[in-house]
C-alpha cells in the first residue's frame, strides 16, 4: 500500500475509475448482444412490430457507446468499429428481407 497521501489518492480515484469503466463496458456488450438477438429473431420472423423494437434497441446502444466514448471508456475507434458491427448486422437483415419479399 502506498505512503504518500497523493499516492494513496490515486489507488483510489483509479478503482474508482475502473469500477465505472467497467460498468459501461458490461453495459455496452450487454446492449449489443440485445440488439444482435433482436435482430436474428427479425431476420427469423420480420414483422413491423419487430422491426421498430430492432431500431429502438439500436439506438439505445449506439447511444451508450457514445456515451463511453465521450467519458473517455472506450476509445473512439473502438466505439465506431462496435456501432459499424450493429449497422451492417442490420443492414444484412434488410438485405435478406427485401429478397424474401
Amino acid at each position: 500500500m502506498a505512503n504518500i497521501k497523493s499516492a494513496i489518492k490515486r489507488v483510489k480515484i483509479s478503482e474508482r475509475n475502473r469500477l465505472r469503466n467497467k460498468s459501461y463496458k458490461s453495459a455496452v456488450r450487454t446492449l449489443m448482444k440485445n440488439c444482435f438477438a433482436v435482430i436474428e429473431e427479425y431476420r427469423n420472423n420480420p414483422n413491423p412490430e419487430l422491426l421498430q423494437e430492432v431500431y429502438s434497441r439500436k439506438n439505445v446502444a449506439y447511444s451508450k457507446i457514445d456515451k463511453a466514448v465521450k467519458k473517455g471508456v472506450l476509445h473512439r475507434n473502438n466505439g465506431a468499429r462496435k456501432k459499424s458491427q450493429l449497422a451492417k448486422a442490420l443492414k444484412s437483415v434488410g438485405e435478406t428481407t427485401a429478397a424474401a419479399s
